[in-house]
């Protein structure tokens, strides 16, 4: 089960993503802001959380690593993840809802 900590990592990974300059995202300000670039880093930070897990899993399989390290790995995986599913899920549903309109 996911702990508070690693979620608040995990939202704060999404913020810096979103925003790296550190003050309020504008439309049309700064660089690549569209949906698609933001989706492409979220998908990278999963990616890279997996990659993170699987590294901490191995090198504990060798017996280089503490479990607690493993374990917060595999927690942080698992809330980006999730987090992901659900931004999956509202898409989805914002797609649905769109198809839905009268024209």
């Amino acid at each position: 089960m996911p702990t508070a900590s690693a979620a608040a990592n995990a939202y704060a990974a999404l913020a810096r993503m979103t925003n790296p300059a550190g003050g309020p995202a504008k439309a049309g300000e700064g660089g690549d802001t569209s949906f698609g670039s933001l989706l492409k880093d979220a998908l990278g930070g999963v990616m890279e959380a997996g990659k993170t897990s699987d590294a901490q899993t191995k090198a504990m399989a060798s017996g280089n690593a503490n479990i607690v390290d493993v374990v917060s790995a595999v927690a942080e995986t698992e809330v980006a993840i999730e987090a992901l599913v659900s931004v999956r899920d509202k898409v989805i549903q914002a797609y649905e809802e769109i198809m839905r309109m009268p024209i």
